[in-house]
């Protein structure tokens, strides 16, 4: 991903945190004290998600609302749930997510009303410059991802950063989604293409 703007190289001139910059989707330096304590918060979260869904659904949902951002009262997550701080992430009403979801949440991931989504699915936001120099310096940036009500993704896909997926439209299992997808359609493969109207 190419990063053409100066003011997103995390000169010295920059006084935001960065915490401040990885939630404007610029260049940040992940390797920082606040970040590593926000992660640190949401693993123990994590673990004890793990733990209280064993006692019961609701115990495990009490959880859920500690460790998100916002998550409707009927939302039903089965573990393990993978996330980088969980409190970027945002789930409407009626959403179901099996086993094994991976949502990394540098930047907003939202989630939309009745959504279902099958294991093993990766959200993932984050991207990482083409160009060597800023790799080379640990820089990494993130584009948030949004799943429109009434989706289902399918089992195994995989929703790359910076993604809008429409309402009713159902990604494949499987599938690479790189780019934007409409409403009302369905798409399978690697890249996902649109294979039907809904």
């Amino acid at each position: 991903m190419a990063h053409d703007n100066p003011s997103d190289t995390n000169d010295t001139r920059d006084s935001r945190t960065q915490l401040e910059k990885m939630q404007a989707g610029d260049l940040y330096t992940a390797d920082d004290a606040e970040l590593a304590a926000e992660q640190r918060r949401c693993y123990l979260l994590m673990r004890e998600f793990d733990t209280q869904y064993a006692v019961s659904v609701e115990a495990g949902h009490k959880v859920l609302e500690k460790l998100l951002g916002s998550v409707a009262p009927d939302v039903h997550i089965r573990p393990p749930l993978y996330v980088d701080y969980g409190r970027f992430i945002h789930i409407g009403a009626g959403t179901f997510i099996n086993y094994g979801l991976v949502a990394l949440d540098v930047v907003s991931i939202t989630i939309g009303r009745n959504v279902k989504i099958g294991t093993n699915v990766q959200l993932l936001t984050p991207t990482h410059p083409v160009e060597p120099e800023l790799r080379w310096k640990r820089l990494e940036a993130a584009k948030p991802i949004v799943i429109g009500d009434n989706v289902w993704i399918g089992s195994g896909a995989i929703v790359l950063a910076g993604v809008t997926v429409g309402e009713n439209s159902v990604i494949g299992a499987g599938a690479v989604v790189t780019k934007d997808v409409p409403a009302n359609v369905v798409v399978v493969g690697n890249p996902a293409k649109i294979v039907r109207q809904i």
